[in-house]
């Protein structure tokens, strides 16, 4: 395909591809799709080989937001039944870490649901960084805790943060039907904030919420001009008792599309398969490696992941190889300006979608055809379950 030749060209060489191009990908066909898949995947492995890093989530404070989220079962008013808890003590926190940590993660995701942190929340967790780096030596440490005030980024670096996540989630023109209590715009400034403080700047997308193939191209393209070093792509998890629980909008191919376009619009950055990946991918998740060069490993904030020793397994089986802890994950034009890359869907937090909180462009005007409307996958409530281990609790985490 003359599409699929044009787009690795330009993504060997860091190239936009076309609005046009970007919307074909999605619009591709279920017998090309191993096409797209292989096209992208020359571009992954040139950037980033055979390695896959891993990250691991750990829910610093769990529920009880007052933000209105619409895919978070976290949110204002949120009849989820989750695990509900405030603040983890730095040295729980650091328990909870060490068993990511041991299962081959090289990152750390600390989320907390909440608006945003208070000053006294960013001291909290400043002593959990620290109590985290002084355990496990060369670990990374990404934080997600809302909306940043001034001075907070620069905080929570000081207090040793490699990098900050804040996600888009969806596009600008379509955000207002997600969220109301807070903006678009308010996204954008937390994310531009911790570029501003030297952290590494961590910032994605949810998938799946009815939204059409050209509110995904919007978002992607925000991102690319944002800029993070980290992409990660949520899969919504329709959790019952959130106004998104009837959405099952996705199938394994539309998501391989989603990440091969993801891939293409961003080649040479940490593309991260975040939440959702088992409930919608499902035995497809093999695929996908092929296009995204990051993953969480075991469980999600408030919802049950694959096994970690199953991960690991299938990223063996696949042919790629866990990044260890000496290798930089980053090409080294990247690595070079200051970025070391982060990033789950649950939370808007951390690359995850359920996620904490609430992660300057604005997206140029399509010129494609009017919004198309996105396949309907078939629900898997069974495939849902929420999360009753590791931290907030007695039980051993997955890892």
């Amino acid at each position: 395909m003359d599409l699929l030749n044009t787009l690795v060209d330009k993504g060997l060489r860091r190239e936009l591809p076309s609005r046009e191009d970007a919307l074909a990908v999605l619009a591709t066909s279920d017998d090309d799709l191993l096409d797209v898949v292989a096209a992208a995947g020359k571009v992954r492995r040139h950037w980033f080989g055979r390695r896959v890093k891993l990250n691991y989530l750990v829910n610093l404070k769990s529920g009880l937001c007052p933000e209105d989220c619409s895919y978070c079962s976290q949110r204002l008013g949120s009849t989820t039944g989750i695990l509900k808890y405030t603040w983890l003590k730095p040295d729980d926190a650091s328990k909870a870490a060490a068993a990511g940590l041991a299962g081959g993660a090289k990152r750390v995701c600390l989320v907390a649901s909440g608006r945003g942190p208070t000053d006294r929340d960013v001291d909290r967790v400043a002593g959990t960084i620290k109590a985290i780096k002084e355990q496990n030596e060369g670990v990374e440490v990404c934080a997600c805790l809302g909306l940043l005030s001034d001075g907070q980024a620069e905080r929570l670096r000081e207090a040793g943060a490699d990098a900050y996540n804040h996600n888009l989630n969806t596009s600008e023109g379509t955000y207002g039907e997600i969220t109301t209590t807070h903006t678009y715009a308010d996204r954008v400034d937390t994310v531009t904030k911790a570029h501003a403080a030297g952290l590494s700047a961590c910032s994605g997308l949810i998938a799946g919420m009815g939204e059409s193939d050209e509110d995904l191209v919007d978002v992607v393209y925000a991102l690319r001009e944002l800029d993070p070093d980290s992409v990660p792509v949520n899969f919504l998890i329709p959790v019952e008792g959130t106004p998104l629980a009837k959405e099952w909008n996705l199938t394994p191919q539309r998501c391989l599309r989603i990440l091969a376009m993801v891939r293409f619009v961003c080649p040479d950055v940490e593309v991260r398969i975040a939440g959702g990946r088992e409930v919608h991918l499902r035995t497809m998740q093999p695929l996908a490696l092929h296009l995204a060069n990051s993953i969480f490993l075991g469980d999600y904030l408030t919802t049950e992941g694959q096994a970690g020793k199953a991960d690991l397994e299938m990223i063996a089986d696949a042919g790629f190889e866990v990044e260890g802890t000496g290798q930089v994950t980053l090409p080294e034009h990247r690595a070079n300006a200051g970025g070391d890359g982060c990033g789950s869907h649950e939370s808007a937090g951390c690359g995850s979608h359920e996620g904490a909180g609430v992660c300057g462009s604005t997206s140029a005007a399509s010129t494609a055809p009017a919004a198309s409307t996105p396949p309907v996958g078939e629900p898997r409530t069974d495939l849902v379950a929420v999360r009753r281990r590791g931290a907030g609790t007695d039980l051993a985490p997955n890892a």
